[in-house]
């Protein structure tokens, strides 16, 4: 019998210094499968702590990407914040970052300096364009990588500029990817003892969500892919777009030759089945304005609601565009308990979001609200490194910690 909770990660410790939401997500994944998470802040807070000063509600990134960590500040600028740190790595797993490229390295306590510190630790970078080529010292945020990745190019309609994603995809697959490659290396060190560098570059991550895109330019033997709206990316399926409801939109896609067939009975034009025009998707495709208004003049007589049930009832994809509010009280995702209102100590009543990776047979892990700056100070330099209350005080007096 063991005492160990029944959770992957329980065991291991990760020194968290990620900032915004990149390294913050990847680390509330650890946090959410079991690891004990501790977030190192400098004395002012991580760069995303400074919106708080707009408004209550610009805390609400903090506090869905940090639950169930443990919070210190720690001055890394200073000989003895990097003392602590190295004291700290010694004790960890894992430590994750996503400073800009060298940042660590001219600290003193990069990658070279703390696997002799720590053997097994796995160290992971998380950056823009990686810690290597002609990039790598580009200034890197969301926005930016989805300018320079192609991202930007192909969003919008075809009349309009290039347009961001609403949501910050690339920092979220960056984080994806830095959780992935952290538990690699722990699978790894399983069987070698020792750790490993791992980094992952936000530029890199997003590129293969743009292989419908890049079909074009092969197709066209290298023109420009154009921006496409709510149509497929490649132009290559019909119907693929959203369309307008009563009250709303709905997005609808036939993948497959089964889907247009129910959709075309869903719409009760079944005489179509064997019109030229839509006979395949190749032809749709040839005839996508065609194909594209047949389908509106069925979803513009109905509300959102009408059409979601009729195709669903039919095996059509689609869904109805619905608006943030109503995901916020997304019956389903409540449900299953990926979505949970809880009373936070600083933002109020929210919803947080619990981690999507499931492991059935697991313990549940109860949402404990993100840290205040700094709350762990005494449990973690006391209680965990084990530093008297004279030698906090010290390390508060010099600028250390807070």
């Amino acid at each position: 019998m063991t005492d160990r909770p029944n959770l992957p990660l329980a065991g291991v410790t990760v020194i968290d210094l990620g900032q915004i939401y990149q390294g913050p997500y990847a680390t509330m994944l650890m946090a959410k499968a079991g690891a004990d998470v501790i977030k190192v802040e400098p004395p002012n807070g991580e760069p995303i702590r400074a919106r708080t000063k707009v408004g209550r509600h610009a805390a609400l990134p903090l506090a869905m990407l940090n639950s169930n960590k443990r919070a210190v500040t720690l001055n890394l600028k200073t000989e003895q914040g990097r003392a602590l740190l190295k004291r700290m790595v010694a004790r960890a797993d894992v430590l994750l970052e996503n400073f800009a490229p060298g940042v660590m390295d001219r600290l003193g306590i990069g990658w070279d300096v703390l696997q002799e510190v720590n053997p097994r630790l796995v160290y992971a970078s998380g950056t823009g364009y990686g810690l290597s080529g002609p990039d790598r010292d580009s200034l890197a945020m969301d926005l930016t990588v989805q300018a320079a990745s192609g991202v930007m190019s192909v969003t919008g309609f075809p009349d309009g500029p290039p347009t961001k994603a609403g949501p910050a995809v690339v920092d979220f697959l960056g984080g994806i990817h830095l959780y992935a490659a952290v538990l690699t290396a722990l699978y790894e060190r399983h069987f070698t003892g020792r750790g490993r560098l791992v980094e992952v570059a936000m530029q890199e991550t997003v590129y293969p969500t743009l292989a419908s895109n890049l079909g074009f330019a092969y197709k066209t033997g290298g023109e420009v892919p154009p921006r496409t709206g709510n149509r497929h990316g490649g132009l290559a399926t019909a119907p693929y777009n959203v369309y307008p409801a009563k009250d709303g939109h709905v997005a609808v896609i036939c993948v497959v030759e089964a889907h247009w067939t129910a959709l075309l009975d869903a719409m009760e034009r079944p005489e179509l089945k064997d019109d030229p025009r839509f006979v395949d998707n190749a032809h749709r495709v040839a005839n996508m304005a065609d194909t594209d208004a047949l389908v509106q003049s069925w979803t513009e007589r109905l509300t959102r609601d009408e059409v979601f049930a009729t195709a669903r009832r039919h095996r059509v994809p689609c869904a109805p565009v619905r608006n943030l509010i109503e995901v916020m009280n997304d019956k389903h995702m409540h449900g299953r308990g990926m979505l949970e209102w809880i009373d936070h100590p600083e933002v109020g009543r929210i919803v947080v979001p619990n981690s999507p990776l499931r492991f059935h047979g697991a313990d549940r892990v109860a949402t404990l609200p993100s840290p205040r700056l700094g709350e762990h100070n005494a449990e973690i330099y006391g209680g965990w490194l084990g530093l008297t209350d004279a030698e906090i005080a010290a390390l508060r007096e010099a600028g250390t910690i807070t």
